[in-house]
């Protein structure tokens, strides 16, 4: 008898372990329920943009050169042949033209207000295509504001 409870007793406790694990429930908690807003991105105001740049320029001369979209992560260079600096906290004077970029196809407005940040990264395109600024990540296309 002391045999057979010794096969059969590790059976029993490894059967009612299991019974109780599929009896359990597990419960989600969401803990950031109510700041989770799916499917909305931020859009900086015009503002913010302006306050987060290094260089701000208004162009109507602005388009696009290359991209490497389709080849890992996506890439799109612009060149800026003219424009007027409104911001700059890095250089006293810019050259036109330059090229800048972008990890986001941006939809070209003219006149529109470039803002741009230095250079972070690109390390490689960068030297050939002596790239100095890019995109502000957040940063929505604005149209210039015309003056008469």
């Amino acid at each position: 008898m002391k045999g057979r409870l010794s096969y059969f007793l590790p059976l029993f406790i490894l059967f009612v372990g299991c019974e109780e694990k599929n009896f359990q429930k597990e419960q989600v908690v969401d803990l950031f329920a109510d700041e989770r807003k799916e499917g909305k991105a931020y859009v900086m105001s015009e503002q913010e943009c302006f306050d987060a740049s290094d260089l701000v320029i208004s162009t109507s001369d602005i388009k696009p050169t290359d991209s490497s979209k389709g080849r890992g992560k996506a890439v799109f260079i612009y060149q800026i042949k003219s424009g007027e600096v409104l911001k700059t906290t890095r250089d006293s004077v810019v050259t036109f033209p330059m090229q800048i970029v972008s990890n986001q196809r941006l939809k070209l407005k003219s006149p529109m207000y470039t803002y741009l940040k230095k250079l972070e990264g690109y390390r490689f395109i960068a030297k050939d295509k002596h790239l100095r600024y890019q995109w502000l990540k957040a940063a929505p296309v604005y149209q210039a504001k015309q003056e008469n």
